[in-house]
């Protein structure tokens, strides 16, 4: 029976040093292996010699390992390009206004307001938003009619049903609509944040928006 020869090559490469780059052990080992089969044909039993099926294995298994190799320093490649492109999309956006998920609003002085927005799923003949503050109680209502499905922005002049500019802080907005049929079409309230920076992290970028706190790129459903 015929060394198994790939397992040999693979015990002699992982005596190999540890930072050697993926190509290099590959090359290694494909050179390990040829001097290994080379050598054992040339010393091999007369009377029972190699099995041709079994050479033919072990080089299809090596070449295999070779081609893995090669793969994985392929993909290595492509996922530090996508990283370095994301890095760059998310530095763009510093300083920009962003739609995220959430109901807040926020009003500074004379009922400066901050745009929010909705993700609407499906059409609908009616909408419905109303705004809280921090009590619980209704500071302001509006209704649209015929909303097409989609995301759309919002701005608020800060004033209540009477017209008076309402008091500095968090306010929370809640929508409803209506379909054609006068079923409840799901609808996402969307938040107002401002990129301050970019921090890094295992699952890519993430955007830095204060106290909204950290959001992926995948998160921004619309650029103000």
């Amino acid at each position: 029976m015929a060394t198994d020869i790939l397992g040999s090559v693979n015990a002699a490469s992982g005596a190999s040093a540890a930072g050697a780059a993926s190509r290099t052990r590959a090359k290694d080992m494909s050179e390990q292996f040829m001097t290994l089969l080379v050598a054992q044909m040339q010393n091999q039993d007369p009377l029972n010699p190699m099995d041709n099926s079994q050479v033919t294995s072990q080089i299809a298994q090596i070449n295999t390992v070779s081609g893995i190799n090669d793969l994985n320093d392929t993909l290595s490649s492509i996922g530090g390009q996508m990283d370095a492109a994301q890095q760059l999309q998310a530095s763009a956006l510093i300083g920009r206004g962003v739609l995220v998920a959430g109901d807040s609003i926020s009003v500074g002085a004379e009922g400066a307001a901050t745009p929010f927005g909705m993700e609407l799923e499906s059409p609908a003949s009616e909408l419905k938003l109303t705004i809280t503050d921090g009590a619980g109680s209704v500071v302001h209502e509006s209704t649209y009619e015929n909303q097409q499905a989609g995301i759309q922005s919002f701005s608020w002049d800060g004033k209540d049903a009477s017209g008076q500019i309402v008091g500095e802080g968090n306010y929370t907005v809640s929508i409803t609509a209506l379909g054609p049929d006068g079923q409840s079409v799901p609808v996402q309230p969307l938040t107002m944040g401002y990129v301050g920076g970019v921090v890094a992290s295992d699952n890519g970028p993430q955007l830095d928006l204060g106290p909204k706190g950290l959001v992926g790129l995948d998160a921004i459903r619309q650029i103000i």
